[in-house]
């Protein structure tokens, strides 16, 4: 693996940390497609840097969790928006 893919991988990691945001949320602050940020963070990490790897599995495996709660959020804002405009 390429040094500069080893660095993408571990700032991710260490964003994805520090801000607890999601993967499309980091894929806008860093310029990187949602895809490579997922894959940076799931399938490379792991084998390099174990232990950050574990805390960033953490965080992905909450944001999956609660991902129907904020769909059901954002649906119900945009009813509510359409129903103001009218």
């Amino acid at each position: 693996m390429h040094e500069h893919i080893r660095k993408r991988c571990i700032r991710l990691g260490e964003l994805l940390i520090e801000t607890r945001e999601t993967v499309r949320v980091l894929a806008k602050m860093t310029g990187y497609s949602k895809s490579t940020v997922h894959k940076d963070l799931t399938e490379r990490l792991p084998t390099i840097h174990e232990g950050l790897a574990d805390q960033v599995k953490e965080i992905l495996a909450y944001h999956k969790a609660v991902r129907h709660i904020r769909g059901g959020e954002a649906t119900k804002n945009k009813w509510k928006e359409r129903a103001s405009q009218e």
